[in-house]
C-alpha cells in the first residue's frame, strides 16, 4: 500500500468517524422524508410535461392527416379538371405532408411510450415512498420508546445508587430492627413474671373469701350450712391445695 493510499485511509478514519458522530438519525430520517415528500410535486412536473408533448403530437398528427385529405381531394379535381399542373404541385405538397405525419406519428408512439413509463415509474416511486416513510416513521417511534425507556433506567439507576432506594430500604431496615428490640423485650418481661404463682394467690383468695362466707352463715343461722353450694373446681395443683387447706384449718381454729 503506497503512502498516498495510508494516508487518505487514515484520513479517512479521522473525520469520517468525526461527520458519524455528528449525525443525528432521527434528524437525518425526518429529513428523508421530506425529501420524498417534495419529489412528488417535481415528478409531477415532468410528467405533465411529457403529457403535454403526447398531445401536440396527437394535434399535429390530427392535421397532418386533415391536410392530407385535403391534398388528395384537391389533386384529384385537377386531374379531373385538366390541370395536371396544378395536380403535381399538390402531390408534391402531398409528398411532404405524408413524410411528416410518418415522422409525428413515430414521435407519438415513442413519446406514449415514455408518458406510460413514467406513469408507472411515479407508482412504483410513490409505493417506495409510502414504504420508506412508513418505515422511518416507525423506527422514529421506536426512538422515542428508547429515549423514554433511558429517561426511566437513569431514574431507577439514580434510585439504586444515591436516591430513594437507598434511604427506603435503610429505614425500613431500621423500622424493622426497632420492632424486634421492642418484640423482645416484651417477650423477656412477660418470661420474668411469674404466672403460676399469680393464679394460685389468685384461687386461694377466692378460697379464702368462700370460707369467710360461710362462717358468717354459721353464725346467722342462714341457709345450708352444710355446703349446698359446690364450690367451684379449680385447677390447682396438689402440694399448694394441701397447703391451702392446712391455712384454712389453721384460720378456723383460731376462730
Amino acid at each position: 500500500m503506497s503512502i498516498w493510499a495510508r494516508f487518505s485511509r487514515f484520513v479517512k478514519s479521522i473525520f469520517g468517524g468525526a461527520i458519524s458522530a455528528l449525525e443525528d438519525p432521527k434528524l437525518i430520517l425526518e429529513q428523508n422524508i421530506r425529501e420524498l415528500n417534495d419529489q412528488v410535486p417535481k415528478m409531477n412536473e415532468n410528467i405533465a410535461t411529457v403529457k403535454a408533448n403526447v398531445m401536440l403530437l396527437r394535434k399535429e398528427v390530427k392535421k397532418y392527416e386533415s391536410e392530407l385529405a385535403d391534398l388528395t381531394s384537391k389533386i384529384k379535381a385537377g386531374i379531373q379538371a385538366g390541370r395536371d399542373d396544378i395536380a403535381e404541385r399538390y402531390a408534391l405538397r402531398l409528398q411532404d405532408v405524408k413524410e411528416a405525419l410518418l415522422r409525428t406519428k413515430e414521435q407519438l408512439k415513442y413519446g406514449s411510450a415514455a408518458y406510460d413509463k413514467a406513469i408507472q415509474v411515479k407508482k412504483a416511486f410513490m409505493r417506495e415512498k409510502e414504504r420508506k416513510i412508513a418505515e422511518a416513521k416507525d423506527a422514529l417511534r421506536a426512538h422515542e420508546r428508547a429515549k423514554w425507556q433511558a429517561r426511566v433506567a437513569d431514574t431507577l439507576e439514580s434510585f439504586e445508587v444515591t436516591g430513594i432506594d437507598q434511604t427506603h430500604d435503610e429505614m425500613i431496615s431500621r423500622i424493622n430492627e426497632q420492632t424486634a428490640k421492642n418484640e423482645a423485650r416484651m417477650e423477656m418481661a412477660l418470661d420474668s413474671v411469674d404466672t403460676d404463682a399469680m393464679q394460685i394467690e389468685e384461687d386461694a383468695e377466692q378460697i379464702r373469701a368462700a370460707e369467710l362466707v360461710k362462717q358468717f352463715k354459721l353464725e346467722m343461722g342462714v341457709g345450708d350450712t352444710s355446703g349446698s353450694k359446690e364450690e367451684p373446681e379449680l385447677d390447682i395443683p396438689e402440694q399448694e391445695h394441701e397447703a391451702g387447706t392446712k391455712t384454712i384449718g389453721k384460720q378456723r381454729t383460731q376462730n
